[in-house]
């Protein structure tokens, strides 16, 4: 993956966070490591990837401190004080102060971790302040350091360690490799603290100190706000006039995905360096594109934030926009090119939403002659309906990139307001179908809760996802969001209806609102939006009844009942794929042979509805497998890694 960076232009190719010592570990994040020499050859390869194609290799050495909460080496955190762990899933483990002896080991630990990662060959070597994730962030903040030595108090003293980890550094290293420092530059918390003055003071004593700064802003999560509540840039005031403050490069990041704001950065004297990680995920191959004056064929981040899901289930990367990420060398995908057509065959998919969208470009890019029927009169699917809520405008980029680029294609053909049954397509004459149809939202609250239909009077007003995206309004003014679904959707209705001026309130099985969103770091923001919008919300609470003026709630804990008046329910429970051609075209596999037709498949939310990631990805699994050799259900269709056992040991000899 990170070689394909490189191929793409990215000029430097950097891991993330690398433990450099077994008393510093985020488990269950998944993290790479640096903890002795044994881990040296996994790393040499990525250098070595991304060396091939002329990057510089870059790797963010860090002692993750109270971050890290030892679950897996069962060791004692260490850090500034004696606090619990700042992590993000409340572990009840708690850090204890680090002695001077400590202090000395860290030192020592990160100057083996450096002398690692060059033996590895990495050119540029970081030291790792940021987003609150690392000891020596911990040490910069009054929010965690209360010392009384030589390393807290004043920030003279709370800035003693990083100075001396950067000589440390800069000794280890020599003339051999840049030395990198990523410095969170405003925690947010103002005089508790390490606050913007403090960072400028902080460049007054360490600014000449390293080759390269590397600004972000607060936590992670600050730093890497979805499109729902951030724009592009949106980091710009809090890294503005560092550059005046040292003579050394800084690099900052942004979701930038336009060239323009990012020549405007480095006009304007914000910036010198250029710094993505979303947007390279979403298109690695975007500083190539600049550089051929390919702009339009950037493949725009959309800012959903679902690669950083993969870090909080300990699951490989994912990109809505980019469906190879992660595929790399499992699958063999490659953002750029897949392997030429092995046959004239010709390809009719039915539905123009994110699945069929990108099977058909994918086929197309192949050489296949395709045709996309799409039942309305725009192109999107889901994507187009759900891009005009609330926060969601970016999402319009799925479609708008795949759009643009099937129309730029000879071979592919797009038919709008065409809506098919089984004669039309057997009629058509096509060697092969896709079935992209998508889904539609349940109404009869099947979902987690229930798995058959709940009561609902029949004169009870039930406004479902569909018709509410599609402008239906419920009659009165109390209405009850139940979400079921946990993901996005419900908060964003919720809010949605209270913009509109309904007094809202969104029932949830789960502890908080669009609760899923905690692994793209936005649930706090859902929330806090959707209380400020006047939303009451009920956790816990399942929706069990459903009358013409009110609803039945049940705890999920005591199964205590209550009433609550209401107008109408929106229940955000679950979806039935649209699976109505695929199954009458199915049923008429006597005339396949007739109509020419040799092979049908369904893709995407109408095989199974999911998220607007993983349709894309059925999309592009199928183009990529198209024509090729049959894969039985027993064989595994990608590949992967397995540990190699050592020797058996006798722990008693």
């Amino acid at each position: 993956m990170r070689g394909i960076k490189a191929e793409g232009g990215w000029a430097v190719v950097c891991t993330e966070q690398v433990e450099i010592h077994h008393t510093s570990e985020i488990t269950p994040f998944i993290e790479l490591r640096l903890w002795d020499d044994r881990d040296i050859p996994a790393l040499a390869r990525m250098a070595d990837a991304v060396h091939a194609h002329g990057a510089l290799a870059g790797i963010e050495l860090c002692y993750n401190g109270m971050n890290g909460p030892n679950l897996w080496s069962r060791e004692v955190p260490m850090g500034p004080a004696h606090l619990p762990v700042a992590t993000f899933t409340n572990e009840p483990v708690q850090a204890r102060a680090m002695t001077r002896r400590d202090i000395d080991a860290l030192r020592r630990w990160h100057r083996a971790a450096v002398r690692r990662a060059r033996h590895a060959g990495f050119d540029i070597v970081y030291v790792y302040a940021g987003h609150a994730l690392g000891g020596l962030h911990h040490f910069l903040s009054r929010r965690y350091n209360d010392r009384k030595d030589d390393y807290g108090g004043t920030l003279e003293n709370r800035v003693r360690l990083l100075r001396e980890v950067i000589e440390d550094t800069r000794d280890a290293v020599g003339d051999t490799a840049a030395v990198a420092v990523r410095i969170t530059v405003d925690e947010l918390l103002g005089a508790d603290g390490f606050d913007r003055s403090e960072a400028e003071d902080a460049f007054g004593m360490i600014g000449e100190l390293p080759d390269l700064w590397d600004l972000v802003m607060g936590s992670w999560e600050d730093d890497s706000q979805t499109s729902r509540f951030a724009d592009e840039g949106f980091q710009e005031p809090f890294v503005t006039g560092f550059k005046q403050l040292t003579t050394k490069p800084i690099v900052g990041v942004g979701r930038f995905t336009s060239p323009d704001a990012m020549v405007r950065q480095v006009r304007r004297g914000i910036l010198d360096l250029i710094g993505c990680a979303r947007p390279s995920i979403a298109d690695p191959f975007l500083p190539r594109k600049i550089d051929e004056g390919r702009v339009d064929d950037i493949r725009e981040c959309i800012g959903c934030n679902i690669c950083v899901s993969g870090d909080f289930t300990q699951s490989p990367i994912r990109c809505t926009q980019n469906p190879t990420m992660g595929e790399e060398w499992r699958r063999g995908w490659h953002p750029e090119r897949i392997r030429p057509k092995t046959s004239d065959a010709s390809v009719l998919i039915v539905g123009g939403g994110p699945a069929g969208l990108e099977c058909a470009l994918a086929l197309a890019n192949r050489g296949y002659d395709v045709a996309l029927a799409e039942a309305g009169r725009a192109l999107g699917g889901r994507v187009s309906i759900e891009s005009r809520l609330p926060g969601l405008a970016a999402w319009a980029r799925v479609r708008d990139y795949r759009e643009f680029q099937l129309r730029k294609h000879a071979g592919a053909q797009i038919y709008l307001d065409s809506r098919l049954g089984p004669d039309d397509v057997l009629a058509f004459g096509f060697d092969h179908v896709v079935v992209a149809t998508g889904s539609h939202w349940r109404t009869d609250g099947v979902g987690r809760l229930h798995t058959r239909p709940m009561p609902i009077a029949a004169d009870a007003r039930i406004v479902g996802p569909d018709a509410l995206m599609a402008g239906e309004r419920p009659a009165g003014r109390q209405v009850v969001v139940f979400d079921d679904d946990h993901y996005y959707l419900g908060g964003v209705l919720a809010e949605l209806l209270a913009r509109e001026g309904y007094a809202v309130t969104l029932v949830t099985t789960a502890s908080r609102a669009s609760d899923w969103t905690f692994n793209t770091m936005e649930q706090h923001r859902i929330q806090r939006r959707l209380l400020e919008a006047g939303v009451t919300i009920r956790p816990h609470t399942g929706l069990v009844h459903v009358e013409p003026d009110h609803v039945l709630l049940r705890c999920v804990f005591t199964g205590r009942i209550e009433a609550l008046a209401a107008d109408a329910v929106v229940p955000v429970t679950a979806r039935w794929p649209e699976d109505g051609l695929a199954s009458a075209l199915e049923a008429r596999t006597a005339d396949w042979a007739d109509a020419g037709l040799r092979s049908m498949q369904t893709i995407g939310d109408a095989w199974a509805p999911g998220t607007i990631a993983a349709a894309g990805y059925r999309g592009r699994r199928h183009a990529e497998a198209f024509d090729g050799p049959a894969v039985g259900d027993d064989a595994l269709p990608f590949r992967r890694e397995i540990t190699g056992l050592a020797a058996l040991h006798d722990p008693t000899a």
